[in-house]
C-alpha cells in the first residue's frame, strides 16, 4: 500500500504529539512531585481574596498532583517579602507564588532596592482572575458623577482626598491616574489595608476611593455608598446603571487588579505546563466559581504567555504613572 507524503507527515506529527504527551506524563508522575510537599506562598496576610481563593485552588489541585500543598503567608512590604522568597527558591516546582498585580507590576517602580526582578526572576504560570474596582463616595457626599468630583477638586485645590489600602497599591495608582488625567489636586490618604480605608470612606473622613467590587457592593446596596463609575471595560452586572470610567469621559482608564500564580525562573516547562493545566481545571470547578463570585473575582485562566504579556503591559502602564507623578513609598 502506498502512503502519501502528507499522510506520512500526519502520522509523524501524531507520533511526536503522543511521545511528548507520554514524556510529560512520565515526567509529572515519576519526577515531580513524587510525594513531596509543595509550598504555595501568599505574600499577604490570611483572609484576603488572594489568600482565600489560593487556598481553595491549592486544595483542588493537590489530589490530581498526588501532592500535599501547604499555604504559607509571608506578608509585608506590599507583598514583596513573600515574592522575594519565591524568586530565590529552587526552580523545582515545589515553591509557588499566589500573588497579585502589586508586587509584579507596581512595586518594582516604587522600590529602589527591590530584592527580585519580577520580569526575570519569576516564571508566569497562570492568571487566576481579575477584580474590578468601583469609584465610591459616602452617601453624604454631594458628588453624583466623577466629573462633579473632579470639578470640586479643581475649584478648591487640596480639599478632595482619596483613600487607599496603602502606598504602592493598585488602589492608590488609580487615584494617581485620575490626578494625572485631569490635573486635579487630589490628596492621597494611605491606610493599612483596604478595610480601614473603606471604613473612613463610609464615614466621610475622605471623599472617595477606588474600592474592590466585592467590598463595596454591600454598602452600595444598603445606600451607604454611592457608586460613580467602575474601572472595568464593561459595566458590572451588579451595577447596570453605573457607567465605566471610559463612559464617564476618562480614556485609557480600564484598570483591573489581577491575581496569578508564578514559579521561580527556570522551572522546567513540563512542570509549568502541568501546573497551568491543573489550575485551569480547578478554575472551572463549580465550588471555585461560586467562591470567586463571592469574592468579586472574575476567573480567567489562560496560558503562561498571556499572563506574561499582561504583566509587561501593566508594568509599563504603572511605571509611567509613577514616574510622571514622582510617586514614592514613604
Amino acid at each position: 500500500m502506498t502512503v502519501s507524503s502528507s499522510g506520512m507527515r500526519r502520522r509523524h506529527l501524531v507520533t511526536l504529539a503522543a511521545t511528548a504527551l507520554f514524556s510529560a506524563r512520565t515526567f509529572a508522575q515519576d519526577a515531580w512531585p513524587t510525594g513531596r510537599t509543595i509550598t504555595w506562598v501568599v505574600p499577604y496576610p490570611p483572609g484576603g481574596s488572594t489568600d482565600v481563593l489560593g487556598r481553595s485552588i491549592a486544595q483542588k489541585i493537590a489530589g490530581p498532583l498526588h501532592a500535599n500543598i501547604i499555604v504559607d503567608n509571608r506578608a509585608g512590604a506590599t507583598g514583596t517579602i513573600g515574592t522575594a522568597f519565591v524568586a530565590k527558591a529552587a526552580p523545582d516546582g515545589y515553591t509557588l507564588l499566589g500573588t497579585s498585580i502589586g508586587p509584579q507590576a507596581i512595586a518594582p517602580h516604587l522600590m529602589t532596592h527591590l530584592p527580585y526582578d519580577p520580569l526575570h526572576d519569576l516564571q508566569p504560570v497562570i492568571t487566576i482572575g481579575t477584580i474590578p474596582h468601583i469609584l465610591v463616595v459616602s452617601a453624604n457626599q454631594p458628588f453624583r458623577t466623577v466629573a462633579e468630583l473632579v470639578a470640586q477638586a479643581k475649584a478648591k485645590p487640596g480639599t478632595v482626598s482619596f483613600a487607599s489600602g496603602g502606598n504602592g497599591t493598585i488602589l492608590q495608582m488609580q487615584g494617581e491616574l485620575l490626578k494625572q488625567q485631569t490635573g486635579a489636586q487630589l490628596i492621597h490618604s494611605p491606610y493599612k489595608g483596604d478595610t480601614p480605608a473603606l471604613q473612613d470612606t463610609l464615614a466621610g473622613v475622605v471623599n472617595f476611593m477606588f474600592a474592590p467590587a466585592a467590598a463595596a457592593l454591600p454598602h452600595i446596596a444598603s445606600g451607604k455608598l454611592r457608586a460613580l463609575a467602575v474601572t472595568s471595560a464593561k459595566r458590572l452586572k451588579a451595577l447596570p446603571n453605573v457607567p465605566t470610567m471610559t463612559e464617564a469621559g476618562f480614556h485609557d482608564f480600564v484598570v483591573e487588579q489581577w491575581q496569578a500564580v508564578y514559579a521561580p525562573s527556570k522551572t522546567p516547562t513540563a512542570i509549568v505546563n502541568g501546573l497551568n493545566s491543573e489550575i485551569g481545571k480547578a478554575l472551572k470547578d463549580p465550588a471555585i466559581e461560586q467562591l470567586a463570585d463571592k469574592l468579586g473575582v472574575t476567573l480567567v485562566g489562560g496560558t503562561p504567555e498571556q499572563l506574561a504579556r499582561q504583566q509587561e503591559a501593566d508594568s509599563a502602564k504603572w511605571a509611567k504613572v509613577i514616574r510622571d507623578g514622582h510617586i514614592t513609598i514613604n
